[in-house]
């Protein structure tokens, strides 16, 4: 692993790519793309937009991948637990406010919210292609851009800046997941032609 992830390195931005979209397409590996996209833009700030930059279209592509791999197995899968009773209505609840949970967990590089299991269940529920990117693209380009930034800002004192601010971010997480929470809640009593959807 140590050898693959220096000839991404050696990459540069390319291999930012090239991790993003293995990362979003399911291979585990928490906060890899976010220590990659660090290491690149610590030894080659010049390249730290391209680098954001790549590092998102490698992360949507790579939803996008995960996204019909999932429709194609998980669904069928969930199907047997989520048609009737307490099922069903999970299934109406995650549809409504998942994707909430589902941003969040995609926006901050810390480990608050399992962000693969979540992603899963969007897409095997239902949410649609277009919802799923979108929401996607809204968590990872901050995230992306942001590390790109520090990295570039900061250099070999950026990993030390994240791990002092890691209950900042958690608390940040906590509190932006209740608001959206309580925002699609509001939008559900008070917009009629809102039921049933969402604006995450």
């Amino acid at each position: 692993m140590k050898a693959f992830m220096q000839s991404l390195i050696s990459l540069g931005p390319w291999g930012v790519f090239v991790f993003a979209f293995i990362d979003s397409a399911g291979v585990p590996n928490p906060s890899g793309t976010d220590a990659l996209l660090l290491l690149v833009t610590i030894e080659r700030p010049e390249y730290a937009l391209l680098c954001a930059g790549l590092a998102i279209l490698g992360s949507l592509l790579g939803s996008l991948f995960f996204y019909q791999i999932i429709r194609k197995g998980g669904e069928k899968f969930l199907d047997r637990y989520t048609t009737a009773g307490k099922g069903a209505r999970f299934r109406i609840w995650f549809q409504r406010y998942g994707m909430a949970s589902v941003f969040v967990a995609a926006l901050l590089p810390v480990p608050f919210l399992p962000l693969k299991a979540l992603a899963a269940c969007a897409c095997a529920m239902g949410v649609s292609r277009a919802r799923f990117v979108l929401v996607m693209a809204a968590a990872r380009i901050p995230r992306y851009a942001g590390l790109a930034y520090l990295g570039a800002q900061l250099g070999e004192n950026s990993s030390a800046w994240i791990k002092a601010h890691t209950w900042h971010m958690t608390a940040l997480a906590v509190v932006l997941l209740a608001l959206l929470y309580a925002l699609l809640k509001w939008n559900d009593r008070n917009s009629p032609a809102g039921r049933g959807s969402t604006i995450v």
